[in-house]
């Protein structure tokens, strides 16, 4: 086992599987193989994945706090996924939660999928949900809620590769495919010791195949098999458990990573009510844990005020670890927001139109179009016509890439919507002070008053570093001001969000909303008249016929009679987020000393944290985009689930990793 995580592979658009139809049912031309049988698919599904696993009587006997989770090797057309959905609406009690995971190299294209699915009526409900959330067919983790218990997390990409990065623990395995004289490719000794490494104690398994790769294989890594009554025409099948999962050895290269110990969740606090700490109180409620949120202010008081904001992501050429984890969040905020609000009252997905204004901005593009095959559902690159007809205006711009799932949200209202979800208890109060005690956390409030909770969750943006336990992470105060004007009749509204160098949303009740400047170190909120004009002269820069059309109808472009809001964001020095554990930053100084002299001189220490303390911090400008993601990944972690991104990318978040970078970096004596 390696003692380190496999190099994230590139992001691919995967190719949708070419299918023939024989009775209705799915037949892959690529292995020659059936998905499932149409007469009896469903029996089969149930005898060789649910009976034999003992999913009914184990769901019946579930009591504990986290999930019961299913791996699965091959989605395929997702049937054994809604079996189990199925049974554990059946027989689980209530309070119960259920998390899928299914690995995927060639998802089927929602119309393909609906079709399948089809041939299942008694599953059309569940299928519904299913295809409504359906993601591009885009490399990664894709997490969809089926229902309030019940999460499905699809690993789209190579199966052993997926597994191998997946960060969380199984309790019992489909081991799907297409049969091994089929797709050989995937039956090999990888995978076999990637299940038992993302095995929990005890973790069973389930498969159709008896075949001699399968047996020694699953043997290799750990696994006790038996031969059972097959299905149908078929005699045997296989089944069986792993009673001692190996150690997970990935983090020896990184073990200032190590996740900490697991805390009680009974009661969580979660200081800060912007879009960071009503997204994590919200994750946290879902999953049945009282959360007490604390602002000074109102919710959405502070950087997340505004009547409107952009969800939107600006991705790197070459693609890294960041621009990964942006591209995740948008797409994740995108499934999230339609599942709390789909009525579209908070939100809207009117897409986002980057315009190249610069030649070095449309050289930037170009590289991108051409190193990447996004489908042209998720990012598309358009000629300068066609990017005025997105937008519904003539642009001056030599090219332009779009965000059809992108759009633009009401920060101030969700903010607000998301502090009144149930068990969420909001006060209004500021924490002076935090104090770790042997059952969780007292905090001590400035009005004299003391909380006491089992963990804690600072989401507090520019001011996230004022408590001791978190001075050492940087963190940089941005101040940024928005322009607001009403919208003329006669001047046509945007059809689009449009950005370059600022931006400007589609105008909502009448109000045309457009900025933000940006200066860094600045903690000061008043209006000012030159960002105003700032701001104008940007929106000239970017979309010349619309303010062209404005001064014909005579809108008030006039700085000082403008209105606008002026808040305070925070970012990272690397600008991505912090979300995760706050590490002990002392600790670490001393027990990663040795990294200033030699980068190479690791240690064994597992990274200490403070315990049952988390942050959600540095959202910057695009915590739209990742706030939902970031409470996610804490909720995920301090829940004991598996986590809705593969591992780098939650290392690539970790709040410690600034530490780390600043030792390496220690100028040596």
């Amino acid at each position: 086992m390696s003692h380190r995580f496999p190099a994230l592979p590139p992001l691919t658009h995967l190719t949708p599987p070419p299918l023939d139809w024989q009775d209705g049912a799915p037949h892959s031309r690529t292995f020659d193989d059936v998905y499932f049988s149409r007469q009896d698919g469903r029996a089969e599904t149930e005898h060789v994945f649910l009976h034999a696993n003992r999913l009914p009587e184990r769901f019946a006997q579930w009591a504990a706090p986290r999930p019961f989770v299913i791996g699965e090797t091959g989605f395929g057309s997702g049937l054994n996924m809604l079996c189990a959905w199925a049974c554990f609406e059946v027989h689980a009690p209530p309070g119960a939660r259920l998390h899928l995971i299914s690995t995927e190299k060639y998802p089927m294209r929602r119309e393909d999928l609906a079709q399948a699915l089809s041939a299942w009526p008694t599953l059309a409900d569940h299928a519904r949900v299913l295809l409504e959330q359906w993601p591009p067919c885009i490399s990664g983790v894709h997490r969809l809620w089926l229902s309030d218990a019940v999460t499905l997390d699809l690993h789209f990409g190579d199966t052993t590769e997926r597994l191998q990065l997946l960060d969380g623990l199984v309790d019992a395995w489909f081991l799907d495919g297409f049969a091994p004289s089929k797709n050989p490719q995937m039956w090999q000794p990888e995978l076999f010791d990637a299940m038992a490494a993302r095995s929990r104690p005890g973790a069973t398994f389930a498969t159709f195949t008896c075949a001699g790769i399968v047996k020694r294989g699953l043997k290799a890594a750990g696994f006790a098999w038996r031969k059972q009554p097959g299905f149908g025409r078929k005699r045997e099948m296989l089944a069986g458990e792993i009673t001692v999962p190996p150690a997970d050895q990935r983090r020896k290269a990184t073990p200032w990573f190590t996740p900490p110990a697991l805390q009680t969740t009974s009661h969580v606090a979660v200081i800060g009510a912007g879009i960071a700490g009503t997204s994590v109180a919200e994750a946290l409620a879902r999953r049945g844990v009282h959360v007490t949120l604390l602002d000074r202010d109102a919710p959405g008081a502070g950087g997340s005020g505004n009547r409107q904001g952009a969800l939107y992501v600006k991705l790197a050429a070459q693609t890294n670890l960041q621009s990964r984890f942006y591209l995740a969040g948008l797409m994740h905020s995108r499934r999230w927001l339609a599942r709390l609000d789909p009525e579209q009252q908070l939100w809207r997905d009117c897409g986002v139109t980057q315009l190249a204004l610069t030649a070095k901005e449309a050289q930037r593009q170009a590289r991108f179009a051409h190193d990447h095959e996004f489908p042209d559902t998720l990012i598309e690159a358009l000629s300068p016509v066609q990017a005025g007809a997105r937008i519904g205006m003539q642009v001056e711009a030599t090219g332009a890439l779009d965000y059809p799932q992108a759009g633009w949200v009401r920060p101030q209202a969700l903010c607000d919507h998301l502090a009144q979800r149930p068990g969420i208890h909001f006060q209004k109060a500021e924490v002076a002070s935090l104090k770790a005690q042997n059952e969780g956390w007292l905090l001590t409030l400035e009005n004299g008053e003391t909380l006491q909770t089992n963990q804690v969750v600072i989401a507090t943006a520019s001011l996230a570093d004022s408590f001791h336990q978190t001075r050492q992470l940087p963190l940089q105060a941005v101040r940024g001001q928005v322009t607001q004007l009403a919208l003329p009749s006669g001047v046509a509204n945007l059809k689009r969000v449009v950005c370059a160098g600022g931006y400007v949303s589609p105008a909502w009740e009448g109000v045309l909303t457009f900025g933000a400047s940006f200066i860094p170190g600045d903690t000061q909120s008043e209006l000012r008249e030159a960002e105003h004009q700032s701001n104008l002269e940007e929106l000239k820069r970017t979309l010349p016929s619309l303010v062209e059309a404005l001064e014909k109808a005579g809108a008030t472009l006039d700085p000082t009679q403008l209105t606008g809001r002026a808040a305070i964001r925070a970012a990272s020095p690397d600008k991505t987020p912090y979300a995760g554990p706050v590490p002990d930053a002392e600790a670490w100084q001393t027990d990663y000393a040795p990294l200033s002299k030699d980068a190479g001189r690791v240690g064994r220490m597992p990274g200490r944290h403070h315990a049952g303390l988390w942050i959600s911090a540095a959202h910057g400008s695009r915590g739209l985009a990742s706030a939902a993601l970031c409470a996610e990944v804490i909720a995920s972690r301090m829940c004991d689930e598996p986590l809705p991104l593969e591992a780098p990318l939650v290392d690539h978040l970790h709040p410690g990793r600034r530490l780390i970078s600043a030792l390496i970096r220690r100028p040596r004596p």
